[in-house]
């Protein structure tokens, strides 16, 4: 226990004291720090409250406990001046104490309420009043039976242990009033069900989260799928700190024998890995049944489900909208093509038959040049009778004149000349003028 300092003031020398009685206490010695410490039965268990506080708030936030053993404070303080309303049972009144491994050490101190939340000062009160109501010298008093300690002696095993944070940890990794259990999705057929039947387990189990950080809650049906998710991924990677070395054999015959302990060494190792490799089991049996029966799960399957298929009947629409695309201008383009076909089908028969118009009104020009010629003396002036030579000659020369002049408009523009000529009565010449140099032609 720490060293504290009293200050006080002495008081003054009573007035019938002589001066020279008084020169006694003139010079006073020099002063010493002295350690109080409380006398008796309570003396070590005062120092070992103080000593243990702090490595048990410690163990309590390694453990994820912190916020658990600060609640129950509150609760305890309500009956910390009262009498311990825990009942002691008739079995643990008679326990043998060499057996205080078996026992339930909380139960033992009246604290099987609050158990693994109580605070080094929820032990230590329950302790003290234990000590008081079981001491072997107060039963000794009552009954004159001087060796009924065995009892006080489970009391103070269990409260070494309790103060102890590394073999605390031990015992509350084995607690037989811990439950273990898990819900079997078979007995769930509601959404309500299910939250109230996991919620709670996976709040117990979260307790011994290695990381010592707090263990996300499983939420409701109005849970993000982000929260359910990561929910689910930090218990796949659950660690738990519970440990089994309290269940340990010990080697009671064979204590001075070092291959006895080497083999007992052995076989308690292999069974702490025997069940912590089935504790981690029944965890990850507990997720993954929650994981299956989870009604959010089957939520976010559905919807999924709805959005593969929306996304489905998207691509099928715009595979469909394409294909109607790719097939309307395919029709186009075929009908393209075959306007285009159509027109210039008719562009050729319109050409045809401009061209057969054209040679129509060529014909009919030359038919009618031929006829202004022969009806025009063959367009021989001074004789009233051309002979048989002179008609062949005029012809050849209007042939001649013809094939210079191949479109209709050159032989309408020679039509109109002669027309003319023949009204001023110089045809002969305009004619002789219009075929001069003129090669001869063949007639067609």
């Amino acid at each position: 226990m720490a060293a504290q300092a009293v200050e006080f003031t002495l008081p003054s020398l009573p007035s019938d004291v002589s001066a020279e009685l008084s020169k006694v206490h003139s010079a006073l010695s020099e002063s010493k720090t002295l350690q109080i410490e409380s006398a008796g039965l309570f003396a070590q268990t005062f120092r070992e409250t103080h000593a243990n506080n702090t490595d048990h708030l410690h163990y309590a936030k390694a453990t994820g406990q912190l916020a658990g053993v600060q609640d129950s404070l509150a609760s305890l303080r309500l009956n910390s001046d009262g009498e311990d309303n825990e009942e002691e049972t008739e079995e643990m009144l008679t326990r043998d104490a060499k057996n205080w491994k078996e026992q339930d050490h909380y139960a033992v101190l009246g604290l099987s309420k609050l158990r693994w939340n109580a605070t080094p000062d929820d032990i230590t009160r329950q302790f003290r009043k234990k000590v008081l109501k079981h001491h072997p010298d107060k039963k000794a008093s009552l009954t004159g039976n001087t060796n009924n300690d065995s009892f006080f002696k489970c009391i103070q095993k269990a409260y070494e242990l309790l103060m102890d944070p590394v073999r605390r940890r031990q015992w509350d990794s084995v607690d037989p009033a811990v439950a273990i259990d898990i819900p079997n999705p078979k007995d769930l057929k509601t959404p309500e069900d299910f939250f109230g039947a996991y919620g709670p387990v996976f709040e117990r189990e979260g307790r011994f989260a290695l990381s010592g950080e707090p263990a996300p809650k499983l939420g409701d049906m109005n849970t993000p799928r982000e929260e359910v998710e990561a929910f689910y991924e930090y218990w796949y990677r659950f660690e738990s700190w519970r440990s089994f070395e309290y269940l340990d054999k010990e080697d009671a015959e064979g204590a001075d024998n070092r291959d006895n302990k080497r083999y007992v060494e052995k076989k308690n190792k292999a069974q702490r890995a025997k069940l912590k490799k089935e504790d981690n089991a029944r965890i990850h049996k507990l997720v993954t049944q929650a994981h299956k029966a989870d009604p959010r799960m089957a939520k976010f399957k559905e919807e999924d489900k709805l959005r593969k298929n929306f996304k489905k009947i998207q691509r099928e629409e715009e595979q469909r909208k394409a294909e109607e695309a790719k097939k309307k201008a395919e029709e186009e383009a075929q009908l393209a093509a075959l306007k285009a076909e159509v027109e210039a089908k008719q562009a050729r028969e319109v050409a045809k038959k401009d061209k057969e118009m054209i040679k129509r009104a060529v014909k009919k020009e030359k038919k009618t040049l031929k006829n202004l010629l022969k009806g025009n003396n063959y367009f021989v002036a001074g004789i009233d009778e051309v002979t048989p030579e002179q008609i062949a000659t005029q012809l050849g020369r209007l042939d001649s004149l013809i094939a210079a002049n191949k479109d209709v408009i050159a032989l309408e523009s020679v039509r109109v000349q002669l027309e003319a000529a023949l009204s001023a009565g110089n045809v002969a010449e305009v004619f002789e003028k219009l075929t001069a140099d003129l090669p001869p032609a063949f007639s067609d």
